[in-house]
């Protein structure tokens, strides 16, 4: 009841925000290919008789949610002290949004976001102080973080080039709305940026899952690579395959249900040290393989069930039941290579312009 996904859903987005308010601001970067979408809020909200601050949008973040990004809009929320927040937009945009009402109701307490970096420090602090974050409809456009699902909200500090990360209950919208034919309009980088999140979620929570959630995030993370191996490509050379975008969006939506089960690793460690040389899906799409390989004597029964639907999509050809430890790996880690490639992206650090040792270093002391 907390979530409304598919075709037309973005129409449900005044009645959601009016059950939680009569005044709303909103949070979008217009003036881009989402103009349209912004449009149709604004008017699903003003037909719902929700008060509009400032009577338009109010820019969310620029990619990788810089902290100035979020003070400016920490400061937008205190100047218009609504009943609830509208954010439009991709996974940076609703992190922003979430780290910013953090700040917007403990700001008198702890002004400096690196205080609820970490897991529970939200929820600890609005506890204490007797207080309670503004609500938040969550408005997805792109299909890969889940941002709109989740109790995540990252955060990046532009001068030393690192990306840290909010995990808290406390911040997950309340309601969210993510309409998939919305991302027909997506560039191709985008589009493969998400579904190289997508998967990099599920596979990330199923490789270090606890047994008693492991047959339940199975389910989730094979169903998700499933979907993208089946529909990233089309969606590239087709940007309008509905079905396709449809694919990728319910795969982003499910490896937001896997980070809500369990957590990431490796592969999104590394990245948060890369923000600077590649955007966040791609340097977990590069850095995926090698930590298959890495944890492949540890958990066999789970790297050779990702390497199947790898196989069953045409990227592997090994025998997998024969191979054990690292040669398993080895071969499931080629045909996520053979994916990555197959959609034209770099498949080594050393591709990326402008890696250095340096960020061998920091991603080492990030760890």
């Amino acid at each position: 009841d907390a979530y409304s996904f598919g075709a037309g859903a973005l129409t449900q987005v005044g009645a959601a925000t009016a059950a939680l308010g009569a005044r709303a601001i909103v949070f979008a970067n217009s003036g881009s290919w989402l103009e349209p979408t912004v449009s149709v809020v604004l008017d699903s909200l003003r037909r719902a008789g929700v008060d509009i601050a400032g009577d338009r949008a109010w820019a969310t973040a620029r990619p990788n949610a810089p902290r100035e990004d979020v003070y400016r809009i920490e400061s937008a929320i205190l100047r218009f002290d609504p009943d609830c927040i509208v954010v439009i937009g991709g996974g940076s945009g609703i992190d922003a949004v979430k780290a910013a009402t953090v700040l917007a109701a403990l700001g008198d307490i702890e002004d400096d976001i690196e205080a609820f970096f970490g897991v529970g420090r939200v929820t600890d602090a609005l506890e204490r102080a007797g207080r309670a974050l503004k609500p938040i409809v969550a408005v997805q456009t792109a299909a890969g973080s889940a941002a709109h699902l989740t109790k995540y909200a990252n955060v990046t500090d532009p001068l030393v080039g690192q990306k840290k990360l909010i995990v808290d209950e406390a911040i997950i919208p309340p309601f969210a709305i993510f309409d998939y034919s919305l991302t027909c309009s997506a560039s191709a980088e985008l589009t493969v940026d998400g579904a190289l999140d997508s998967i990099a979620h599920s596979l990330e929570v199923f490789y270090g899952a606890p047994e008693e959630k492991v047959e339940l995030v199975r389910e989730i993370a094979l169903l998700t690579v499933e979907l993208v191996l089946g529909s990233a490509l089309r969606a590239m050379t087709g940007p309008a395959d509905v079905a396709a975008r449809a694919g990728l969006g319910l795969a982003a939506d499910l490896g937001g249900y896997a980070i809500m089960v369990g957590g990431t690793n490796g592969g999104h460690l590394t990245s948060f040290s890369l923000v600077d040389a590649t955007s966040h899906g791609r340097a977990c799409g590069i850095m995926n393989p090698y930590y298959t390989v890495f944890f492949a004597p540890a958990i066999e029964d789970r790297v050779r069930a990702v390497g199947e639907v790898y196989a069953k999509a045409g990227y592997v050809d090994a025998e997998l039941d024969a191979l054990r430890g690292r040669e398993l790996g080895e071969a499931v880690a080629g045909g996520m290579i053979a994916f990555a490639k197959a959609l034209g992206m770099p498949t080594t650090l050393a591709e990326l312009p402008g890696f250095t040792d340096a960020h061998i270093d920091r991603a080492l002391a990030a760890a």
